[in-house]
């Protein structure tokens, strides 16, 4: 891959250890990474800092603010819209990791996008309603291959061991199945997002989620270009993770490649 592809890294909204993460984006050879985080990226995004970048990669989580035990949601801008919206209509691609599902739960179109949805509180996904999603952290599962011959998966052994945090949330646009997390996706191996943002971490207690998908990344076409979500990413240990690096990595020179 040309030294000449530029990646453009959005974070921010979410907590995150920085040097962990800024280790995994050094590991990414062959890119001139340009790193903005909420809520300056925003701004800049909606100001063109998108335009020239062959890729993007979402580690954010923007539109929130929880206050008094609750998460109040704001759309983005128009000007962060519409740069978006002509980077995958110009034939551009994205990779979105872990809690970029989550994002702008206030603009409906960026869950389209992704074809999932983190709900922190009860809500409307894909036209359904849903209970507010749940989150379990450091669990240690396989993931499983189920596309061998995608250029994402490639060069990945058909299962290898992850330790890192796991969704219960409403899955409805993976037109290409990736991987699979071999773990019960049901109400009883997560907790409540509601719960945890009104103080109660780990709790379900009155929550009775439905069991959902268990797929942990797929690809999708956004516009004129793709988009591939990779669930697996919540800190240290998987940022190190030499089969997720490889992961990134591929789905990153995929996208390039739209």
């Amino acid at each position: 891959m040309s030294a000449a592809h530029r990646l453009l890294v959005l974070s921010g909204g979410h907590p995150y250890e920085a040097e962990p993460f800024a280790a995994l984006l050094a590991s990414l050879d062959g890119w001139a990474v340009t790193h903005l985080i909420h809520p300056e990226a925003e701004a800049a995004v909606g100001a063109g800092a998108a335009d020239d970048a062959d890729a993007i990669l979402f580690y954010d989580m923007p539109g929130y603010s929880f206050e008094g035990g609750k998460a109040v949601t704001r759309p983005p801008s128009f000007p962060y819209r519409r740069a978006i919206a002509d980077h995958f209509a110009r034939g551009r691609s994205a990779v979105a990791m872990h809690h970029a599902i989550a994002g702008w739960a206030a603009w409906p179109e960026w869950a389209a996008m992704i074809g999932g949805r983190f709900l922190y509180a009860p809500g409307e996904a894909n036209g359904e309603r849903h209970l507010d999603s749940g989150y379990r952290h450091d669990v240690r599962y396989d993931a499983v291959v189920l596309d061998p011959g995608h250029p994402v998966t490639a060069g990945l052994p058909p299962r290898f061991p992850l330790r890192d945090e796991l969704y219960l949330a409403p899955v409805w646009g993976a037109v290409t199945p990736l991987l699979r997390a071999d773990h019960g996706f049901v109400r009883d191996n997560f907790y409540s997002a509601a719960q945890a943002v009104a103080g109660r971490m780990f709790s379900n207690s009155g929550w009775d989620h439905r069991p959902e998908s268990d797929l942990i990344a797929w690809e999708r076409p956004v516009g004129k270009g793709r988009l591939v979500y990779i669930q697996p990413g919540d800190g240290p240990a998987a940022y190190a993770d030499p089969n997720l690096r490889r992961l990134i990595a591929n789905a990153l020179g995929h996208v390039a490649a739209a």
